[in-house]
Formats: structure tokens, C-alpha cells, sequence
């Protein structure tokens, strides 16, 4: 079991980023993952800076922990052949600790560059088109690609690590699960569904199953959850929702009916260990081996102390 820190850029300044994924390392953690998008969720959050070069400031501060992209889209705003460059490159300067997180995206960020938003589909061919051609470009030497939606050119990734990258593709229903299956390494999802585990496996899946534990240290659960409302009332509206939504200012209205008790239900909030457990195990039990804390709460020194010093002991325990 691997226990790992969410590195939220849309609400988080640059240098506070790397701050904390340092005091990830010194907390305990084994890995940090950071989300890669171009705008914010919520018109209040007012940051989203450029997760890749975060992630390098990082891997030059720390020693041992593994870094991840939670996750990246491949195939709209960003081209597969620099995406393939950008991991190949992060894994050597990090010694081996990075891990390749990518999805199909949302239309929040990747409708600026002016191609549109697919329907789920065309998004689902174009990942696996993105896929093939960056697996392609790991495998040394120049090449060509022509698929329905992407192209690559007389191409070649250079710096290639000894070890390349793992991929782990996100997968929120059996559709992307048995893509993940096929030309991932991994397995990435927001929710404890154990159908989604079966769903990989049964497509030949196999490899780590990463997870995202929604928690919300505070001194008491009505802080915990109000904390939580402030940066994350955008979560419980769901991915059906969460993908197709232009700009913050539609996230703004869309969660205006999301209650500060709702994120009581979708947050483990407050100082009990106990309950920050329970919404650990959930995830455990489903079957994810690789689960990162996305700490909702007011403090995020507190968190970590808290972590170094009673959740994450319990948690090493209980797995």
C-alpha cells in the first residue's frame, strides 16, 4: 500500500506547491500527485500553474518521494509527442520516481486551444490514439503516426530514461477501465467502485490502482466540511458534470445548490483518526493499492502533522 499527498494547483500559489510536496516527504508520504489543468474549478480558487514544471522544482527538492500527474490529457491541449518528451524527461532528473497519470480530460481546460470539446467517444479514441503514440515514441528511434484525430511526424524522443515511466489511465466506467487495461500500466479513478477494480481486471488489468481519499482535517467536523465546501464543493456534482463545463463561472452556478452538510458526507472531516480511516479503508477494500489524501481542510501543516504523527501510522496498521 502506497499513501500519497493531492497536490491541488487550482487553489494553491507555485512555490506553496512545491512547499508542501517537501513537507509531504518529511510528513511520511510516498508519493505526491498534482492535477494538470490550464484554468481553476471555481472563480474563488484564482491559481493553476504549469504542473509539469512544478513537478521538476520538486523532484530537484526531494529524495525519495515518487511524483505523479493526477492526471494529464494527452490529446487536446497538450500534443502526445510533447506529453511523451515531458515524462521522459521528469523521470530521469527525478531518478526514476515519476508515474505518467493521464485521462480524457475536461472541456474546462482543454477548449482553450480552439478544437472544440469531443463527445465521450471521439475523447476515448483520441487517449487511445495519444497512448499509441507515446508508447510508440518510448520505444527509441523516429516515427510516424496517422490516426482518426492525431498525427506525428519523423518523431524522436532523445532522452529516454533506463526505466520509462508507468502510465495509469483514468477511468470512470467500464469503457476507459478496459482502455486502461490495455494500454496502461495502472489504473486511476476519484471513487472507492469496486466494479471499476473488477472491470480492469477482467479486461487483463494489472498493475497499481490509484485513488483519490477526500479528507478534510480540521478541529471539528463543521470546519472540516466548510473548508472543504470552499475549494471542493465542485466534487460532488460528478465527472458527467465535472467534464463538460466551460469555465469557473458555470462551476459557480452549477454547485450554488451544494450544501456545507453535503461535504460532511463527502469528506472525511474533522480531528477524528478513526473516520479519516473508514474513508481510507473504503478505498482499500474496493481494491486501490496506491491512495492519495486530498486534504480539503483549513491548515495544511496541521494536516501533515497530524499525518506524521497518528493517520498515517493508523493507516500503515490497518492496510
Amino acid at each position: 500500500m502506497q499513501i500519497g499527498y493531492k497536490l491541488f494547483a487550482e487553489d494553491v500559489a507555485p512555490k506553496e506547491l512545491i512547499r508542501r510536496a517537501v513537507e509531504a516527504e518529511r510528513a511520511g508520504f510516498d508519493f505526491v500527485e498534482i492535477s494538470d489543468h490550464f484554468h481553476p474549478w471555481l472563480p474563488e480558487h484564482q491559481h493553476s500553474s504549469f504542473a509539469w514544471a512544478i513537478l521538476s522544482a520538486i523532484a530537484a527538492k526531494t529524495e525519495t518521494l515518487r511524483l505523479a500527474t493526477g492526471v494529464t490529457c494527452p490529446s487536446i491541449r497538450y500534443h502526445p509527442a510533447i506529453i511523451a518528451q515531458a515524462a521522459a524527461t521528469l523521470q530521469i532528473i527525478s531518478d526514476g520516481r515519476f508515474t505518467l497519470g493521464v485521462g480524457a480530460g475536461e472541456r474546462l481546460s482543454e477548449r482553450i486551444v480552439g478544437q472544440g470539446w469531443p463527445e465521450v467517444g471521439d475523447r476515448h479514441q483520441r487517449l487511445r490514439e495519444a497512448l499509441e503514440i507515446i508508447r510508440l515514441l518510448w520505444s527509441g528511434g523516429t516515427h510516424s503516426y496517422r490516426g482518426d484525430f492525431l498525427t506525428l511526424q519523423d518523431a524522436r524522443v532523445y532522452d529516454l530514461p533506463e526505466t520509462l515511466p508507468e502510465i495509469v489511465v483514468a477511468a470512470g466506467g467500464p469503457q476507459a477501465a478496459r482502455l486502461a487495461a490495455e494500454l496502461g500500466d495502472g489504473v486511476f479513478a476519484t471513487d472507492p467502485d469496486a466494479s471499476l477494480i473488477e472491470a480492469w481486471t477482467a479486461a487483463g488489468g494489472d498493475g497499481p490502482r490509484y485513488g483519490e481519499v477526500p479528507t478534510a482535517f480540521a478541529p471539528d467536523v463543521r470546519a472540516g466540511a466548510e473548508a472543504a465546501h470552499a475549494r471542493f464543493r465542485f466534487g460532488p456534482l460528478g465527472w458527467k458534470v465535472l467534464a463538460e463545463l466551460p469555465d469557473p463561472a458555470a462551476f459557480d452556478q452549477a454547485t450554488q445548490a451544494i450544501r456545507v452538510e453535503d461535504m460532511e458526507d463527502a469528506f472525511a472531516c474533522g480531528p477524528d483518526v478513526e473516520v479519516h480511516v473508514e474513508a481510507f479503508r473504503e478505498f482499500r477494500e474496493a481494491g486501490f493499492d496506491h491512495l492519495a489524501l486530498m486534504d480539503g481542510g483549513p491548515d495544511p501543516d496541521a494536516f501533515f502533522g497530524f499525518f506524521q504523527d497518528e493517520l498515517g501510522p493508523r493507516l500503515r496498521e490497518s492496510a
